[in-house]
């Protein structure tokens, strides 16, 4: 069976109930303000699941994003498998 997808090319952003292109700018600047506004709640309303099969390094930083940038301690991964 042939999976045929169709690659996004440009950046999508969210109106109502529809999606729509956007430049780069608009969409990382609303992604940027849904983290302030999560954070505004609390740190606990963020998390992030690294990969057991990244380096150490790159796994160390994703704590470190979470724990310093996001204040947050709800990091996981899939090593325990």
């Amino acid at each position: 069976m042939t999976m045929n997808y169709t690659r996004l090319t440009e950046p999508l952003v969210r109106d109502g109930d529809q999606l729509r292109p956007a430049s780069w700018d608009e969409a990382l600047d609303r992604a940027a303000e849904g983290f302030r506004r999560a954070l505004a709640k609390g740190g606990d309303t963020i998390g992030t699941f690294s990969c057991s099969k990244a380096s150490n390094e790159v796994n160390y930083l994703a704590q470190k994003l979470v724990r310093i940038g996001f204040r947050s301690h709800n990091i996981d991964s899939c090593n325990r498998t």
